[in-house]
């Protein structure tokens, strides 16, 4: 890693934000307009929360920015060198570090900013090491609000989809499940007794029953198949791919993770960005 490289070199500027008060429809589009997985909440130009798609999917019902929002986020400043942010990022197991100077939001440091520093770099070892431990696949028929909660229970951000013949066919990501799921409105119906079966006032059941009808707002996501929003278009590399080849194809394409493979095409597991910020700490 090149000695020195600090956070203001490589963060963005030009951040995507929310504010307080917010609602949770105005982060659904702002996620999918920008195609970024969080962005930081401010109040009166400070930050005081992330939200992000994961937020959103665990909490389908919840409206209120405010209680969507994770509090006191984790910043960090811009003189800071990477090789800290790096090991903030790994040690609290997030994705992207608001920069902030003199209390304000001066830009925002992601994963994905670090990698496009690895891509420039020569780092030949190979990534077989930093393979993630295990991988959840889902069946390409597997009903995609059902692998929505199959990732929220594994707490991954991207799962492999296998066919048929157990070969790995695609790959779907939180992103691709955002992008598919919409902002549902529903009436609901729910019935409040002024008598139970066992109330001795109560005659044969009877009782005077009033019926409450109510709005409900959801994160819905679709019961479509698996293989009809996965990435078909597959980035794969070998198991002895350098760092730096890999993280110049997540660069390139714009992805967080690469299926790597044997000499056969075999699945061997997912390398996922994060884990190759283990390079930049290990040059430390």
């Amino acid at each position: 890693m090149p000695k020195n490289v600090k956070v203001m070199d490589i963060m963005r500027t030009d951040v995507a934000y929310a504010t307080l008060p917010g609602s949770r429809d105005e982060v659904h589009s702002l996620l999918k307009e920008k195609r970024v997985s969080g962005v930081p909440v401010l109040k009166d130009g400070k930050v005081v929360g992330i939200v992000s798609r994961a937020n959103l999917l665990k909490n389908p019902e919840e409206e209120q920015l405010a209680l969507l929002m994770t509090r006191n986020p984790i910043t960090i400043e811009p003189h800071v060198d990477i090789t800290v942010a790096s090991k903030i990022l790994l040690e609290n197991n997030i994705r992207r570090l608001p920069v902030v100077e003199d209390e304000k939001l001066v830009g925002i440091l992601s994963v994905a900013d670090i990698i496009a520093v690895l891509a420039e770099m020569n780092i030949v070892e190979h990534v077989g090491q930093y393979l993630s431990p295990s991988s959840v696949p889902v069946w390409t028929d597997t009903p995609l609000n059902v692998v929505a909660r199959i990732m929220e229970l594994a707490r991954t951000k991207a799962v492999p989809v296998i066919d048929s013949h157990l070969e790995v066919v695609g790959i779907i990501t939180d992103r691709d499940i955002i992008n598919a799921s919409i902002i549902e409105d529903t009436v609901e119906m729910a019935d409040m007794s002024n008598g139970a079966d066992d109330d001795e006032w109560t005659w044969e059941s009877m009782r005077d029953t009033m019926s409450i009808y109510y709005s409900v707002s959801r994160v819905k996501v679709p019961s479509v198949p698996a293989k009809e929003i996965m990435v078909k278009d597959l980035v794969k590399a070998a198991y002895i791919s350098g760092v730096s080849e890999c993280a110049l194809k997540m660069k390139r394409n714009r992805i967080d993770q690469i299926p790597i493979v044997n000499a056969n095409q075999r699945f061997l597991g997912l390398l996922r960005d994060r884990n190759l910020l283990k390079a930049v700490v290990n040059s430390d």
